[in-house]
């Protein structure tokens, strides 16, 4: 295995991990810790490059810092990705990349993201003591895809009242993009509610059965960003909001799971200058990351400690709705904005 130290302006800590022998290439990004130590998922994808593999690290990792910030946990921001085909995965590549998290003595706690699982994160901890997600252990928090899915649930309903002049989401439509355990979970949601759900995936099949189930529409992953609804959800990658996207969204508003959801910093205020309520995902996808948190700082009474952060993470976001209306600006800049001051509070 090499490990090789990348030099990086924004980031404490980036490492490349390599071992041809075993066709492993993976990043593990460190943004901050001056809240506590870093804490982001892995993820698995058929990156096209080490190139975009490396900006999905940057990008995420940084999202973690503000996530962790937004949502109140002593916690930094991290994220770690492996390039390639997560169905073909070996147990070598996990454990050679469990034994890189190992290095940063803690500065990196990292947890199921894309492409991994519970299990996964069980043969992770035979050699790193710094992982979480664990299905069974003293403090397993176990797979957080419902618990992240039910803080996008509760964060759709305030981002209803806000754009909408009521959280109850009977009759209103849906279009989620996205149909992975995080999505799934919060169509569940969403239907029980009496949304009506429009679907999309790249998996097919998968849609397929979902409509059954949900009594839904379906579309294309090309048509999904142009369908009319009431909100859109997005669960699946990132960067899917940019210049050309946002002229052809045909919705009152934006709340989902995925992470990173702006190509670019000027993408909010071009939601905003089209009317669309955007609820900063960093803001409302902590579900997950606060569930992980419970395992990373061993806390008792997990399911309490869960409903307060929750219930905290929809009070900040009702926050920055109202004071993005005040100052007439976009959500997404007043969420940066608290979060930074909160960074440079802990810096001083």
């Amino acid at each position: 295995m090499q490990i090789t130290r990348l030099a990086t302006p924004t980031h404490e800590t980036v490492l490349r991990v390599h071992d041809a022998n075993i066709g492993l290439t993976g990043f593990i990004a460190v943004h901050s810790t001056k809240l506590g130590p870093a804490a982001g998922g892995l993820r698995m994808r058929p990156y096209d490059s080490e190139d975009a593999a490396l900006t999905d690290a940057l990008r995420l990792s940084e999202g973690m810092t503000y996530k962790n910030a937004a949502a109140g946990l002593p916690l930094g921001g991290g994220k770690a990705v492996i390039m390639g085909n997560a169905s073909q995965k070996s147990s070598s590549q996990l454990l050679t990349f469990a034994r890189a998290i190992n290095t940063l003595e803690g500065n990196y706690w990292t947890a199921e993201d894309m492409g991994m699982s519970p299990t996964d994160m069980s043969l992770l901890a035979t050699e790193t003591k710094f992982v979480a997600g664990l299905p069974n252990g003293p403090h397993a928090s176990g797979d957080p895809s419902p618990i992240t899915a039910r803080g996008i649930f509760e964060s759709i309903k305030v981002t209803a009242k806000h754009q909408f002049g009521s959280a109850d989401l009977n009759g209103r439509t849906v279009a989620v993009q996205g149909l992975g355990h995080v999505g799934t979970y919060l169509c569940e949601f969403l239907h029980k509610a009496g949304a009506k759900l429009i679907l999309a995936d790249i998996d097919q099949k998968r849609v397929a059965e979902l409509a059954t189930q949900f009594d839904a529409k379906t579309a294309t992953p090309d048509q999904i960003l142009t369908v009319k609804a009431d909100i859109l959800a997005p669960c699946a990658i990132g960067a899917i909001l940019n210049e050309d996207s946002i002229a052809k969204l045909n919705v009152g508003a934006v709340c989902g799971g995925a992470n990173n959801q702006l190509a670019t910093s000027e993408d909010g205020a071009r939601l905003y200058a089209r009317g669309i309520l955007y609820a900063p995902d960093f803001v409302a996808n902590a579900g997950g990351i606060i569930n992980v948190a419970t395992e990373v700082l061993a806390i008792k009474g997990r399911a309490t400690y869960v409903d307060e952060k929750l219930s905290a993470v929809e009070n900040t976001l009702d926050r920055i709705f109202s004071r993005a209306k005040t100052l007439d600006c976009s959500p997404a800049d007043v969420a940066v904005a608290i979060v930074d001051e909160m960074l440079a509070d802990q810096a001083a």
